[in-house]
């Protein structure tokens, strides 16, 4: 009886195996799994394979193609408006350095008890929460000649004749634009790093407190290996932005001026002159030294904070110390009652 038992439920259809519970679950299972796994191919992989094939012929959107092999790659290092886009990046890693400490000192401060600290972290978090393009438009009209901010300098004292074209001097019409960059990701930073600071064992404060830790040491030795994960997923957000940095200089200046970024000169060799085949090498370019660069930060956080003395491991530790204590507490209560 149990050898026909075994051979009925081996014979069992395609059918009746998806009637049955366990195979209704399978189907769900595999088309939950297959139907967002066929969108990211679709719009993501199968695009970006497309990418890298027309980086290796010269053509347009519409027309006859050439292959021409590593041509676009190598016009990367001989094209003067290319290099000096990558130069230009240099300008808004410096923004992002100094973003990155802004938020930092501001969230260290904002983490302990404030008064109106709430409020200041809205204010600040509020330009993130604002598009790119409104945000472009609103520095357009903030750095024109003898508007906002030149009537803000001369109400400080500063004669109108004595102040800079903010978007026509080459010497700081790059600055201008970092600011720009700077203002509005300045707060998503500094509410990330909060979340990460406010998160950290109080114990471990209590403790550096009982040893005569300063506060400058407690950031040291506390804050910063307790929040590296953050810190470094904020630096490497950071500087990748700023490698591809494009709606600030493209709705202020439109790249003119020498404020074209890697992104605003790719935009305007793709759509303006048609070099599909050349813009889209500069795209895959662009994504190995994303990819370096990422590499590389986290080869050095990993360097820096080798010696750190506080771990995740360590963390975790005092916390199960502290819930055995509080465990055994309560036993003992329960017993003397």
């Amino acid at each position: 009886m149990k050898q026909e038992a075994v051979v009925k439920k081996k014979k069992r259809t395609w059918k009746q195996l998806l009637r049955s519970r366990q195979g209704q679950q399978t189907m769900i299972i595999v088309a939950f799994s297959i139907i967002p796994l066929l969108l990211l191919f679709m719009f993501t992989y199968l695009p970006f394979g497309e990418m890298i094939k027309y980086s290796f012929y010269k053509m347009k959107y519409v027309g006859p193609r050439e292959f021409v092999g590593w041509d676009n790659y190598a016009a990367l290092f001989t094209r003067k408006d290319i290099v000096g886009a990558l130069k230009l990046s240099l300008y808004y890693i410096v923004g992002a350095i100094i973003q990155i400490v802004l938020a930092l000192y501001l969230a260290t401060i904002l983490s302990m008890k404030v008064k109106g600290g709430n409020i200041f972290k809205g204010f600040m978090f509020f330009p993130y929460l604002i598009n790119g393009i409104a945000i472009g438009f609103i520095f357009r009209f903030f750095y024109t000649r003898g508007f906002v901010f030149d009537t803000v300098l001369q109400w400080c004292g500063f004669q109108l004749d004595n102040l800079p074209y903010w978007l026509k001097n080459q010497s700081i019409n790059n600055w201008s634009l970092v600011g720009t960059s700077v203002w509005r990701y300045f707060g998503q930073n500094m509410v990330l790093f909060i979340g990460a600071i406010m998160s950290v064992d109080n114990t471990l404060y209590e403790a550096a407190d009982l040893d005569g830790a300063n506060k400058f040491q407690q950031f040291k030795y506390i804050i910063l290996p307790s929040i590296k994960t953050i810190l470094t997923l904020n630096i490497i957000l950071s500087i990748t932005g700023s490698l591809s940095a494009f709606e600030a200089p493209f709705v202020i200046t439109s790249g003119a001026n020498g404020t074209g970024t890697y992104f605003v000169v790719m935009n305007t060799i793709a759509h303006t002159n048609q070099k599909v085949g050349l813009a889209s090498a500069m795209a895959v370019f662009l994504l190995m030294i994303i990819f370096v660069v990422t590499i590389l930060q986290k080869l050095f956080f990993k360097y820096v904070f080798r010696n750190s003395g506080v771990d995740d491991e360590s963390v975790s530790a005092r916390r199960k110390h502290k819930k055995d204590m509080k465990r055994s507490a309560k036993m003992q209560q329960k017993g003397g009652c």
